[in-house]
């Protein structure tokens, strides 16, 4: 098949009429490329070509690491074409392969094609998801996780002249219980040899350490599984396991003892803690194990949307639990109830611990219901708190919202109706309800938040509210920075949240998560694009990866946890991805506001 003929089936170049067509035909550059050779570097200034695979494979690489595999009739070099900077991959023949190379000033004239030019701009969505996914495969088992991951601080040596006595005072300074040893193959000496060779032989603490040592000493990869650092202690019957990295030195030392606490950091284990508990409230360090929990899975590459309903399935198992338990104290509840959770807690977008966002709606029992219900609500919230999640400090708890489900009908209807500023942030708190314990049915308020799309003056200056805050973008779309950092939840989710939210309450959609608002926003007449929803919801996901990046690093390192991310922290094409993000959302947001006409709402 000729040149001209591959090209005119291929997308998107099947897009473009025959003139142009030709244009590429006098452009284009054919090029063989041998198996292993390099096409593109990440260390390149900046690439000036498109490629296309007309035959063979290439490997996109990130450090060494596989991150996609291309075949024929896949392009590859337009991220960096567009942006005009380095490639943000490393391009390696896989096969013997024969390429078509496309030269940037061609493909500046084929973009003025709207369709040739929409085809890459929708990439974006896709190139968002990768920014996240990194090079790694989606881990499910936490033995999956990277044995690197465990690493808390760099190992310890000490020559092979050091007496055992010396050795033995730097274990217990550093608080370790293993020292290597700079011998030749490596050796290390554990607290197992000083009580096994030196204390029970009545060993000389004097001679060197070189006498007691174990020689030579199985090492894993960092990059290596959990699961095989696990075997190698096993076959070996050791319990100390150094970590080398890619160029062979040795970065930590892992224990026995650090693959069980990572076993028990576990969604499974928590639950089963608070199930043992008579009083679930006393699981003291239930925050900590949270963030430790969160840690592990972050590291395991989960998928930050999981981690939140990860998180969030916990969060409700607690309250469950505290709810029981001040049951049987306070006796059966004098009619049904329910307990329910808004905020992120109702649309599972949490991750680390926040404050709490619950209330309480009772069926219409009078006073003697009031009362226990008040009683109830108090004591949870205590219990919640003691838990080391802590009150909304701007009220938003069952101890001051528990009430009748008829108060609550005209708490919602009111809100709709009449539409000032208190009720805009408290619709849009509440509408993302989401019940987590008790019997009573709730359909009644569906109702009301189904019928929400019905009232445009409410649709409108909910719109209005939903613009209050925008992606920090300055002149010429740069990213401005504060002191602090770019704070990701002003300028970013919080925004998204809102137009999921928008979509939802006017197209009459029940879903509470985002990504599911904007699914079904899109798939509903009237409603978003399927490349807009796309776009968002991989903005979003980005989003919400970068801020929980921040945070655990924050948790780990002892600093402040905000939602704020430096920009020098970000790789550049993080930076990039970013201001990607931004920019559509600040797109969105200005359709929204001709959508409901904002600029005439007072």
């Amino acid at each position: 098949m000729e040149p001209i003929e591959f090209l005119a089936q291929t997308p998107p170049f099947d897009l473009l009429d025959g003139e142009r067509i030709r244009l590429v035909e006098r452009s284009l550059e054919i090029a063989y490329v041998p198996r292993g050779e390099m096409i593109l570097r990440r260390t390149d200034p900046q690439n000036d070509r498109l490629f296309l695979i007309r035959k063979g494979a290439v490997r996109l690489e990130r450090d060494r690491r596989l991150v996609q595999m291309l075949e024929e009739g896949d392009l590859f070099g337009y991220p960096s074409l567009l942006s005009g900077t380095s490639p943000t991959v490393d391009v390696v023949a896989e096969e013997d392969s024969l390429l078509y190379r496309v030269p940037k000033t061609t493909f500046d004239r084929l973009m003025e094609v709207k369709p040739f030019g929409e085809y890459f701009l929708a990439e974006l969505a896709g190139r968002i998801r990768a920014t996240i996914n990194g090079d790694q495969v989606a881990l499910t088992g936490s033995l999956s996780t990277q044995t690197g991951s465990l690493v808390t601080r760099p190992a310890i040596f000490v020559r092979p002249d050091t007496p055992i006595v010396e050795a033995a005072r730097v274990m217990t300074r550093e608080r370790i219980s293993s020292i290597l040893v700079e011998s030749e193959p490596l050796g290390i000496l554990t607290d197992r040899d000083l009580r096994s060779r030196v204390i029970a032989e009545h060993g000389d603490a004097q001679a060197p350490v070189t006498t007691v040592m174990s020689q030579p000493v199985a090492t894993v990869h960092a990059r290596a599984s959990l699961f095989e650092a696990l075997v190698i202690m096993l076959e070996n019957k050791i319990h100390h396991l150094p970590v080398r990295d890619d160029d062979g030195r040795i970065s930590g030392v892992i224990t026995d003892t650090d693959l069980l606490r990572h076993q028990l950091k576990s969604p499974l284990h928590m639950l089963q803690v608070l199930d043992r508990l008579a009083d679930p409230a006393e699981f003291r360090n239930y925050a900590d194990e949270m963030g430790a929990m969160v840690d592990v899975l972050f590291q395991g590459n989960l998928d930050v949307l999981e981690i939140g309903r990860i998180v969030a399935s916990l969060n409700d198992a607690a309250a469950k639990r505290i709810l029981r338990f001040v049951e049987q104290k306070l006796g059966p509840p004098p009619c049904p109830y329910a307990w329910i959770v808004f905020g992120s807690e109702g649309r599972m977008e949490q991750a680390l611990l926040t404050d709490q966002d619950n209330a309480l709606v009772h069926a219409d029992e009078g006073e003697d219901a009031t009362r226990y219900f008040s009683q109830l609500a108090t004591e949870v919230v205590a219990g919640l708190e003691k838990l080391g999640i802590p009150r909304c400090p701007g009220g938003f708890m069952a101890t001051r919202w528990s009430m009748p489900v008829s108060t609550w009908k005209r708490q919602f209807s009111n809100w709709i109706e009449t539409p000032d500023s208190t009720a805009l942030i408290e619709a849009a708190n509440f509408f993302d309800f989401r019940r987590v314990h008790g019997s009573l049915d709730l359909g009644e308020l569906d109702e009301i938040i189904l019928a929400a799309g019905r009232h445009r003056l409410f649709l409108g200056r909910m719109a209005k509210n939903a613009t209050e805050f925008s992606p920090p973008l300055g002149l010429f779309r740069r990213i401005r920075e504060q002191e602090s950092g770019v704070d990701l939840k002003k300028g970013g989710i919080i925004p998204i949240v809102a137009i999921g939210r928008m979509y939802a309450l006017e197209l009459g959609i029940l879903g509470r998560g985002t990504v599911e608002r904007l699914a079904e926003a899109s798939a509903s007449a009237g409603g978003l694009s399927t490349d807009g929803a796309e776009v968002l919801r991989e903005s979003f996901r980005f989003l919400l990866h970068l801020r929980l990046r921040e945070q655990l690093r924050a948790r780990r390192e002892g600093d402040r946890i905000d939602n704020s991310v430096k920009l020098d922290a970000l790789a550049s094409i993080e930076r990039r991805h970013l201001k990607d993000a931004f920019v559509a959302i600040a797109e969105f947001q200005d359709s929204m506001a001709l959508r409901y006409g904002t600029n005439f709402i007072s």
